[in-house]
């Protein structure tokens, strides 16, 4: 499979699982979807050849916050899918999680998304705590 029939399978699948395509690369490259009614917004896809890497924006540090980067850490044991991390600059909380394409199929890629989904109503209230 090429890179444009990668992205366009991705995509279609993501249009069957009801996810609102906002925007997408030209070159077929990037996807930026979301599903409000899953807490997912601005969920950002980017498709290359050997992996899908897949981040969310969850929330800005106000500042370094050792018992917030904490929690988060352990929360990510119990996290089926991705993890949280920080950007480059250290600030902003992500979540991300990366799959190979070689042999992705659909029910890989939902459960991912629903991963993120079950990750945002379960720890929600800590997520706004911590945003704050």
């Amino acid at each position: 499979m090429n890179q444009q029939e990668r992205f366009e399978c991705i995509k279609n699948w993501l249009l069957d699982l009801d996810y609102q395509i906002i925007s997408e690369d030209p070159n077929g490259v990037t996807l930026v979807i979301e599903k409000e009614s899953d807490g997912i917004k601005n969920f950002v896809l980017f498709i290359s050849p050997s992996i899908l890497i897949m981040e969310q924006y969850i929330f800005e540090l106000k500042q370094s916050q050792e018992e917030i980067l904490t929690r988060l850490l352990q929360k990510n044991r119990d996290i089926v899918h991705g993890a949280f991390v920080l950007d480059d600059t250290g600030k902003k909380v992500i979540f991300r999680d990366t799959l190979q394409t070689e042999n992705l199929d659909k029910n890989e890629l939902l459960a991912s998304l629903n991963a993120l989904s079950l990750l945002l109503s379960e720890f929600s209230n800590e997520i706004i705590t911590f945003s704050r």
